[in-house]
C-alpha cells in the first residue's frame, strides 16, 4: 500500500471514522444545528442526500454528542419489510420482548416511550435509516406511533434518513398528513469546491502528515469526477494515492486521479 511511501500512520480515506474526526463542512454544521432543534422539540425530521453524501455519518456525529442520561437513541436500518418487521426492530432497540400481535407490539412500544419520557425523564429518538425504502403502510404507522394527542408535549422524536427521492415522495398528496408534521427538512449536499482542499488536508493530517500531498489541479480533477460527495471523494483519493505511490511521486497530480478513475467507476 501507500502508507509507507507517504509516511502515514493509517489509511486516510478509510470508511470507518470516529465522529470527532469528521470534517466540519458547512453542510454538516447546519445539519448539527437543525438536528439539535429537532431533538429538543421531539418532532419529526427528514434528512435526505445522495448516496455517499455523508448524511448518516453526520447524523451519527450529532447523536454521539447527546447526553446518554437525557436521550435514548433507537437506530433502525431494516426498512424494506412490513410494519411487524419494523415494530420488532424498534422493540429490540428498546430491550422489549417481541410480541406476536401487531396491535400488542404497537401498545408495548407506546407504553415504553411513555415510561421513558415520564418516569425516566428521557427523550426517546427513533432514527430510521434508508427510509426511502419504507412502504406506504409503514410510513403511516410510524406517524401514528408519534401521535400522543392526549398530551401537549411530544414524547417520541422521529428522524427519517434517506435519499432525495424520499423528499419528493413525501411531497405527494398521499403523505400530506405526515409531511405537515415534519418540522425539520434538510438536504445534505456535497462539499463546496472551497472545502475540498481543506477536507483532503484534514483526512491526511489525521493519517499522520501535514505535507500538501494533493496538487491543486488534482483537487480540481477530484471535484469534477465526484461532485464532491465524500464517499466518492474518499474512494477516488484512495486510489489516486496508490497510483502516485506506484509512480514514486511525492504528490498526487491529475494524471494519478485519471489513472484511478477505472478503479471507482
Amino acid at each position: 500500500m501507500y502508507r509507507k511511501h507517504f509516511g502515514l500512520t493509517r489509511l486516510p480515506f478509510a470508511k470507518e471514522i470516529e465522529p470527532e474526526d469528521m470534517f466540519e463542512s458547512a453542510s454538516f454544521q447546519e445539519l448539527d444545528i437543525r438536528l439539535g432543534h429537532l431533538f429538543e422539540m421531539r418532532g419529526i425530521g427528514l434528512v435526505t442526500g445522495e448516496a455517499g453524501s455523508g448524511k448518516t455519518s453526520a447524523t451519527r456525529r450529532t447523536v454521539s454528542a447527546l447526553h446518554t442520561g437525557l436521550y435514548k437513541v433507537l437506530y433502525v436500518c431494516q426498512s424494506t419489510g412490513n410494519v411487524m418487521d419494523l415494530y420488532k426492530s424498534i422493540a429490540w432497540e428498546l430491550g422489549l420482548p417481541s410480541e406476536r400481535n401487531r396491535a400488542a407490539l404497537f401498545r408495548q412500544i407506546k407504553n415504553e416511550v411513555n415510561r421513558l419520557s415520564i418516569e425516566s425523564r428521557c427523550k426517546p429518538i427513533l432514527i430510521i435509516d434508508e427510509a426511502h425504502n419504507l412502504r406506504t403502510d409503514v410510513l403511516e404507522d410510524l406517524r401514528l406511533l408519534t401521535n400522543y394527542q392526549m398530551d401537549a408535549e411530544n414524547r417520541l422524536c422521529l428522524l427519517f434518513i434517506g435519499q432525495a427521492e424520499l423528499r419528493r415522495r413525501l411531497s405527494m398528496a398521499a403523505y400530506e398528513s405526515l409531511s405537515q408534521r415534519i418540522v425539520v427538512w434538510y438536504h445534505v449536499g456535497g462539499l463546496l469546491r472551497s472545502e475540498l482542499g481543506p477536507y483532503l488536508s484534514h483526512r491526511m493530517r489525521k493519517a499522520g502528515t501535514e505535507l500538501p500531498i494533493f496538487e491543486p489541479a488534482a483537487e480540481e480533477a477530484l471535484f469534477q469526477a465526484t461532485q464532491a460527495l465524500p464517499r466518492k471523494v474518499n474512494s477516488l483519493a484512495h486510489h489516486a494515492l496508490m497510483a502516485a505511490a506506484l509512480a514514486k511521486s511525492k504528490t498526487v497530480n491529475p494524471d494519478h486521479v485519471q489513472a484511478a478513475l477505472p478503479e471507482v467507476s
